[in-house]
């Protein structure tokens, strides 16, 4: 029963703190732009370079990927 008695203040003060963070983290603009950060993960400009570069040059991407992505190979021998 005396559990009880510390419990709860300890739960009201984590709640407390975590209302109190939020709050600080909407005010700091942590929620301003929700999909910029999703979206350059996808788009790659290393690829978005190859790709102007190989149609200024006059290569199709099925010809470059047959050479391997960026038409190097690994250790291997293999493409990329």
């Amino acid at each position: 029963m005396n559990i009880i008695f510390v419990s709860i203040p300890i739960g009201i003060i984590l709640i407390g703190l975590a209302i109190a963070a939020f709050f600080w983290a909407v005010r700091s603009g942590q929620y301003d732009d929700l999909d910029s950060p999703a979206w350059s993960v996808l788009m790659d400009e290393d690829r978005e370079e190859r790709r102007h570069r190989r149609a200024s040059r006059g290569t199709s991407t099925t010809e470059a990927d047959s050479e391997g992505r960026d038409g190097q190979e690994d250790d291997a021998g293999h493409g990329r």
